[in-house]
C-alpha cells in the first residue's frame, strides 16, 4: 500500500484478531516506526510496555468490562441498544497489548518548544501512536485503541511511576480480515463527515 491507501485502510480493530503471535521482526518494525515519530524538542517522551501475560490481559479486560457497563448505564433508548451491539475491545483475542505512556521528564527540564504549550509532549506521544497504527496497517495487522479504563488502574497494572501518564492501551495483532467500513459506522453509532464540515478559510466560521 502507498501512504494514502494505508491511511484509508486504517481501522480500529475489535472482532477480527486471530491471536496468532507476531514475528519479532514485524513487531520491531512497527515499534521502530512509532519511535521515529516527530516529538517536541526531540524529547521522544514515550514508553511502550508490551503485555502478553494472560493474567494481566484478563485483569485489564475485567476492568474495561466494568467501565463499559458504567458507560452503558448512562445510555437509554436507541442509543443504548446501538451501544450494546458494539465490541469495545479485543484484549485477550489479540494476545498483545502495547501500553503507551507519556513521560514529561524526558528531554530534560527545558524542552525546546514546550514552554508555551504544556501539552506538546502529549501531542508527540499521539504522533507515535499514529505512526504505530499506520505501520501496523501496512504490515497487514490490526490495532484497537481501548479507552474504557481509569488511568490510575492502568498505571498500577503495568508499573508506571507516578509521573508517567498512561495514554493508550493498544491491542495489536494479526487479523482475519480488515473491514472496509469502520466498526462504529457499521453499528450505526456515528458516520464520518466530509472534510467540508471541518474546513475554514482564514478564520473560524460557525456552522
Amino acid at each position: 500500500m502507498n501512504l494514502y491507501e494505508t491511511i484509508g485502510a486504517r481501522r480500529d480493530t475489535r472482532r477480527e484478531f486471530t491471536g496468532e503471535p507476531l514475528p519479532d521482526d514485524v513487531l520491531t518494525r512497527v515499534l521502530e516506526a512509532a519511535h521515529a515519530a516527530p516529538s517536541v524538542g526531540l524529547s521522544q517522551p514515550w514508553d511502550f510496555v508490551l503485555v502478553r501475560s494472560p493474567g494481566t490481559l484478563a485483569a485489564f479486560r475485567e476492568h474495561v468490562v466494568l467501565e463499559r457497563d458504567t458507560f452503558a448505564a448512562s445510555l437509554s433508548g436507541e442509543r443504548a441498544r446501538t451501544f450494546d451491539r458494539i465490541k469495545v475491545e479485543g484484549i485477550r483475542e489479540s494476545g498483545l497489548g502495547v501500553v503507551v505512556g507519556y513521560d514529561p521528564s524526558r528531554g530534560g527540564p527545558a524542552v525546546l518548544g514546550r514552554h508555551a504549550i504544556a501539552d506538546a509532549g502529549l501531542y508527540s506521544v499521539c504522533l507515535a501512536i499514529q505512526n504505530l497504527w499506520l505501520a501496523a496497517t501496512a504490515e497487514g495487522l490490526g490495532v484497537g485503541w481501548v479507552s474504557f479504563y481509569r488511568e490510575e488502574f492502568l498505571r498500577d497494572l503495568v508499573g508506571f511511576p507516578a509521573h508517567v501518564r498512561p495514554v493508550a492501551w493498544l491491542c495489536l495483532g494479526a487479523i482475519a480480515e480488515r473491514p472496509e467500513v469502520p466498526d462504529l459506522e457499521r453499528a450505526g453509532w456515528r458516520r464520518r463527515t466530509p472534510l467540508s464540515t471541518a474546513l475554514h478559510a482564514e478564520r473560524y466560521s460557525p456552522r
